[in-house]
């Protein structure tokens, strides 16, 4: 495994210089999610209280402890909850507020409450109708133009999938128009798909390992791309990571999977087909679903506990999907573009790759001509925009 170099780590990233990409999330998308959650269910006033609070709170407030009967606050005092409390949120590490927020966001709507909103995920109605949507139909017929394909066509095709699905964030969503990238800069910033191939070729041995990011119509390609890896012998077994809870607005969970996996059931042709693939493969445990309680810390993968590195140690191969799995994978930190990705992932137990689209500021791994020409193009909104993409591998 490559050794880490003993230069200083770059700063972290923090959300206090106004007008910087994690101010605006702090500032702008928390209070706009809190608007959305308050206006998507009926909750009544204690609830409606309370993330009115939270409002107030997240802008003008300092980070408050959770309740002294939660029953995760031990966890979060691990997770560093002490040296942060009494702090304005806009003065802690960038990616332990945006963290905190969400676990607090869960408090005001009574998740882990005993009462009738336990256990109801307050982002499902956005997540139920980007599921239920035209566009998914029309992603979902798509495939059957494959059928037929090359082999190897029909791969990159799914990685692809995978891949550009990360645009489906609904909480980038919010705080983005889209767009495409600029003429003369490339979509792909960097491409080692043919070592991810080379590290599950089609023996029926591998173990994989997919640590998801969002649910709906990113979840789906993501579920599309097991079912090839199982159906061409490319994997032996999956295991999928989802989220324990509710999460950064579209983060997946257990019921998530289970409501991509009926829509992909339900669906007619290629798709229909690849989903009951998957239904199989859950039923005879080639495919296992985990939800570790570290896939909601605040702390990035260099400090996973022995459990869950003991298991990603055993896999063949560990993909870490979408844009905050890459944050927690390099360290949410300012690195220059070209550190090396071997360089910023050699904690990790095991092989690891990252299919990222690019929504937040840190990026590592690019060659200077590279970065040169996105910079002089588009300055740094290739950085935050989601209309550039990688796929880095460490073997």
């Amino acid at each position: 495994m490559p050794e880490r170099s003993d230069a200083p780590l770059p700063p972290v990233l923090l959300a206090d210089e106004p007008g910087s990409f994690p101010h605006g999330v702090l500032a702008e998308r928390h209070p706009a999610i809190i608007r959305q959650v308050r206006d998507a269910s009926p909750y009544g006033p204690e609830q409606r209280r309370a993330l009115d609070a939270l409002l107030a709170n997240c802008l003008d407030g300092v980070i408050e402890p959770l309740p002294a009967d939660a029953h995760d606050r031990d966890r979060w005092a691990a997770w560093g909850a002490g040296d942060h409390t009494g702090r304005s949120w806009f003065d802690v590490p960038w990616l332990w507020s945006e963290s905190y927020f969400y676990r607090r966001l869960l408090d005001a709507v009574g998740y882990f409450a005993p009462g009738p909103w336990q256990g109801v995920d307050p982002f499902r109605p956005s997540k139920t109708a980007e599921l239920d949507s035209p566009e998914t139909d029309e992603e979902l017929a798509a495939l059957d133009a494959l059928t037929g394909r090359p082999a190897a066509e029909q791969d990159q095709a799914l990685l692809h999938g995978s891949l550009w699905g990360n645009r489906a964030d609904l909480s980038f969503r919010l705080g983005a128009t889209g767009g495409t990238a600029t003429v003369g800069t490339p979509p792909l910033v960097a491409d080692d798909s043919d070592v991810l191939w080379s590290l599950l070729p089609p023996t029926g041995t591998a173990t994989l390992c997919l640590i998801a990011d969002n649910a709906g119509r990113e979840l789906v390609p993501d579920l599309l791309l097991i079912a090839r890896l199982l159906t061409e012998g490319r994997a032996a077994r999956v295991l999928l990571h989802v989220k324990p809870h509710p999460y950064y607005v579209s983060d997946a969970t257990h019921a998530d999977v289970l409501d991509a996996l009926r829509r992909l059931v339900a669906a007619p042709g290629a798709a229909g087909e690849h989903g009951r693939v998957l239904w199989a493969a859950l039923t005879d445990g080639r495919l296992t679903v985990r939800a570790h309680p570290f896939s909601c810390a605040p702390l990035p993968y260099a400090d996973m506990p022995p459990d869950l590195r003991e298991e990603l140690a055993s896999a063949t191969l560990t993909i870490l999907k979408g844009d905050l799995n890459y944050r927690r994978l390099v360290g949410d930190r300012r690195w220059p573009p070209a550190t090396p990705f071997t360089e910023v992932t050699a904690h990790f137990p095991g092989p690891v790759a990252a299919l990222r689209t690019l929504k937040s500021d840190v990026v590592t791994g690019l060659d200077a001509d590279t970065e040169a020409a996105l910079v002089a193009a588009e300055g740094r909104k290739w950085r935050t925009a989601g209309t550039h993409a990688l796929i880095q591998v460490r073997p």
